[in-house]
């Protein structure tokens, strides 16, 4: 999951990336983000919404500015809290009167080792959109769609004239999604999979990280897939005697890179509480067996 250092990247402009969407790339890439965090500006009739801000840098605000230009911002919209995806909603929402709606607000002091994604503090929507609420504006229709799992107050949002789903940090095509507990659940996440997956009608998705999913259907057939087989391998783990996540995860993600083994071993704890919650494991503080 190392951030590219080789392929072009448009930072500080906007980019036609679809009917009704432009993309703006924050300069943020980091192992955890790709090449940066993309904000979303749907709209073409004079009115638009936001989606994902990204952080509160100067650059980025300043690029979003410049391709707002005149049009009316009916809405910033975030996926989720995570520092690299809403801190710019306040700046935002001071520079164009638009109200911040979106997801809930969550703060977490401790999520694991993933210094780059704590949660965004600063973050108070004027309005928190339940699952399959609308929002509208010239020409367009979103719909926020709940999808807990990467966090507990994540949402997608549908463009139903057009078939696009923004998908934040819930499915990526360039890396898998940490599920980091304790707010990271991994059934929850499992969940969210088969709700995205019972969508025929989104023909592409557009993640916060990471080029969009033109077959998307048949990328989280192949996550869900991915999980399981994680799933198995935790098995096979425990079966061998290895009974803490550290002596799992240098075998189960040998190729890795070891600066991400820590968050790797997130996702190995939120299988492993998603299967003592089915009954298949069972555990003692920091020791993890199969259940006779």
């Amino acid at each position: 999951m190392d951030a590219p250092t080789d392929i072009a990247r448009p930072y500080a402009s906007a980019e036609r990336v679809g009917p009704l969407v432009r993309r703006v790339l924050a300069r943020n890439p980091s192992p955890f983000t790709f090449t940066g965090t993309q904000t979303y500006i749907v709209g073409d009739a004079g009115e638009v919404a936001i989606i994902d801000p990204g952080p509160a840098d100067a650059e980025h605000i300043a690029a979003m500015m410049d391709a707002i230009g005149d049009d009316r911002v009916v809405a910033i919209c975030c996926t989720h809290t995570h520092r690299d995806h809403s801190p710019a909603a306040a700046p935002l929402s001071q520079q164009t009167g638009a109200p911040i709606i979106g997801c809930a607000p969550l703060v977490l002091r401790d999520d694991g080792p993933r210094a780059d994604a704590s949660f965004d503090e600063s973050y108070a929507p004027d309005r928190v959109l339940a699952d399959g609420e609308a929002l509208t504006g010239a020409g367009w229709t979103l719909r926020a769609l709940a999808t807990p799992g990467h966090t507990s107050n994540h949402l997608c949002y549908a463009l139903e004239e057009t078939g696009a789903l923004f998908s934040g940090d819930h499915v990526m095509g360039w890396s898998t999604s940490v599920v980091s507990p304790p707010d990271g659940d991994m059934g929850a996440y499992m969940d969210s999979l088969s709700l995205l997956y019972a969508r025929q009608q989104d023909s592409v998705y557009y993640p916060a990280h990471g080029p969009e999913i033109n077959r998307p259907h048949q990328l989280v057939r192949g996550m869900m897939g991915h999980r399981r087989q994680r799933e198995n391998q935790i098995l096979r783990q425990l079966e061998a005697g290895h009974i803490r996540i550290a002596a799992m995860v240098p075998t189960m993600y040998k190729g890795t890179d070891e600066r991400l083994w820590p968050a790797a071993g997130r996702s190995v704890l939120a299988h492993l509480i998603d299967l003592e919650r089915r009954g298949i494991v069972v555990r003692n503080q920091d020791d993890w067996r199969l259940a006779i």
